[in-house]
């Protein structure tokens, strides 16, 4: 495997920090979250719950997908030491609480804010459903959260209520108005677009985000569905999107996308609600995988390590917080965890398997 632009780039950028500390006095111990590719995970995605208040169907069955027990779900204050040891000692300079639907979590605000008062600070981010963000969007950038990724999938209130089984779009709207007037921005807005169901919206989903100034990228289903159905034949292809996006006469972004997901479009004669040119993004994990510049480390909601979105193992830190252990074993067990790192997630591979847990259970 090659390693991405964006990796080399860090890895060039925290050599000349070393270099730096070493002519201005003694080196400190320095830790981070490498793999043997020379991948560096500064991104950490963390699952505050599997639970979700929607059930959509290119993720959940309609009914009949057990919920994690209570017991093994991490407490708060085991989420936020784990969060701690992340930042203050392993590198993790971004933030991003998923779920399941990270809201249903009571203790979400107060998570995010023991979060804000690391040194360093990271940056913080929500990805949500949007349902009830309306009523804590406020305490959420009081708290100190700094932006949030909203799915949704269609302008169509009945189409809404196919997908997701349930009626509440009007409440995601909400949701979305409410994160822009509290400043919870940019706010972007997750779309999954698939075939004969809502892949006819690409281009007026992108005119809602342009009028309203949400930042839009579209999502390439990936084979993380609860009930393993997911086929490549049925999947929208990022060339169909920007194909149904032609009308905005798209121009190449030159501005590097570093280790994002999101490669990104410019949109001529429109600009965001901060007056930057306004993009649209396609985060294509399928036809065009982003492995080598892959960032992320992720924790589910009962203390696992996951090292890729589609790792078939995880490692157990629960265990060691139940158990005592202290900042600096965990720290270890989950730098070994990350060295297992894959080269890519393999979905090409006739060999691929999809992961056991779905993505409600493993966190966007």
């Amino acid at each position: 495997m090659r390693v991405g632009t964006a990796a080399w780039e860090r890895i060039d950028s925290i050599g000349e920090c070393f270099e730096e500390i070493s002519r201005t006095g003694p080196v400190a111990s320095v830790t981070v979250l490498a793999d043997r590719f020379g991948r560096i995970a500064t991104d950490l995605r963390v699952s505050l719950t599997d639970r979700c208040n929607l059930r959509c169907t290119y993720c959940m069955p309609a009914e009949g997908l057990a919920w994690m027990p209570q017991p093994q779900q991490l407490t708060d204050d085991e989420v936020n030491r784990l969060v701690r040891i992340a930042v203050e000692q392993l590198g993790v300079t971004e933030v991003r609480f998923t779920g399941g639907e990270p809201l249903i979590r009571r203790g979400l605000v107060g998570i995010v804010a023991a979060a804000a008062r690391l040194d360093p600070r990271p940056q913080l981010s929500v990805t949500t459903n949007g349902i009830g963000l309306d009523r804590v969007a406020g305490a959420l950038k009081e708290a100190g959260l700094n932006r949030v990724n909203v799915s949704l999938d269609t302008l169509d209130p009945a189409r809404f209520h196919t997908l997701t089984r349930r009626d509440r779009h009007a409440d995601v709207l909400a949701g979305l108005r409410a994160a822009a007037d509290a400043g919870l921005t940019p706010v972007k807005i997750n779309t999954v677009l698939m075939r004969g169901v809502n892949d006819d919206e690409a281009a007026a989903l992108l005119q809602f985000a342009l009028d309203h100034g949400y930042q839009l990228r579209f999502i390439e289903q990936m084979p993380l569905d609860a009930q393993h159905q997911w086929t490549r034949a049925e999947m929208v292809t990022a060339d169909e999107i920007l194909a149904a996006l032609k009308p905005f006469d798209l121009r190449p972004d030159n501005v590097s996308r570093g280790t994002a997901p999101a490669e990104t479009w410019l949109i001529p004669h429109h600009v965001d609600a901060a007056g930057e040119p306004a993009r649209v993004g396609v985060i294509a994990s399928v036809t065009r995988p982003f492995c080598g510049d892959c960032d992320r480390t992720r924790l589910t909601a009962d203390g696992q390590i996951r090292n890729c979105l589609f790792a078939t193992d995880e490692s157990d830190l629960r265990k060691l917080l139940r158990d005592g252990a202290p900042d600096n074993e965990i720290a270890d067990a989950w730098q070994v965890a990350m060295r297992g790192k894959r080269a890519g997630h393999g979905i090409d591979d006739p060999t691929f398997l999809q992961p056991a847990r779905p993505m409600s259970a493993i966190g966007g």
